[in-house]
């Protein structure tokens, strides 16, 4: 397998950990989810090698949303997360691009299509962008995102979550995640946190709570590392099989 430049063997995933497509408690699933058996389509150069981003298209702001949207300051308790990106051996990945987006404090999108009443905050665009160093740590200054309400069944709520979407050395490299927060009591309720039948596999998206590194009259910091392969594998909603 080519993976970051390099040929190494396939580490195989258990599929097990991952939600089957059709999970009538998430009831978006039930007109999305396939109906014929499923096709394995192997990349080819242009995934594996082509289009590149930039690295010197980030700004020096792009990582901190708190005031990257208009440079004033946005509303909310400003909250640290960091981590590592890893492989399977623990080994670092470095110059990734890592993205991150998520709901307003009060749980609101600036998306047009987000009805939801939460006031939507001047100041908060919602998105952010970083490139790991050379040990595979990133870290993103924020406000923590408010839980919402969605149409799922008559009073499902989303917990407080920051998606993630990890880059490999080209856009085909692409894998998508969702992060909680320790001790949210939204997690074990949410419809979509459900669908995933095995509960380490949970308990690898819930970044816990990091006192060291929090930064005293200021922000708490929340620690979330994502393991590309292996038995340690962050859940991905895009390729189970990962990079």
């Amino acid at each position: 397998m080519r993976r970051w430049g390099m040929i190494k063997p396939l580490i195989q995933r258990d599929h097990a950990q991952h939600p089957p497509a059709y999970t009538p408690g998430y009831k978006s699933s039930v007109v999305r989810s396939p109906r014929l058996p499923k096709l394995s389509m192997p990349s080819t150069r242009t995934e594996e090698t082509g289009p590149v981003f930039g690295h010197d298209v980030l700004g020096p702001q792009d990582n901190n949303l708190v005031i990257n949207y208009t440079g004033q300051s946005a509303i909310g308790e400003r909250v640290i997360v960091h981590g590592r990106l890893l492989d399977a051996n623990a080994n670092p990945i470095a110059g990734a691009l890592i993205e991150i987006w998520q709901a307003n404090a009060g749980g609101r999108y600036r998306h047009k299509k987000d009805g939801y009443l939460a006031p939507l905050d001047p100041n908060f665009g919602g998105c952010g962008r970083t490139i790991t160093d050379d040990q595979g740590r990133y870290e993103f200054l924020t406000v923590r995102p408010g839980a919402y309400p969605w149409p799922n069944t008559v009073n499902d709520w989303r917990p407080m979550h920051i998606h993630f979407s990890v880059f490999g050395h080209a856009f085909g490299q692409r894998l998508i995640t969702q992060m909680y927060f320790e001790g949210d009591p939204l997690i074990a309720r949410c419809p979509i946190v459900n669908t995933i039948p095995d509960p380490a596999a949970i308990d690898r998206l819930i970044a816990p709570l990091d006192m060291a590194c929090a930064m005293p009259m200021d922000a708490l910091a929340y620690k979330f590392d994502i393991v590309l392969r292996g038995t340690r594998q962050t859940m991905f909603e895009n390729r189970p099989e990962g990079l």
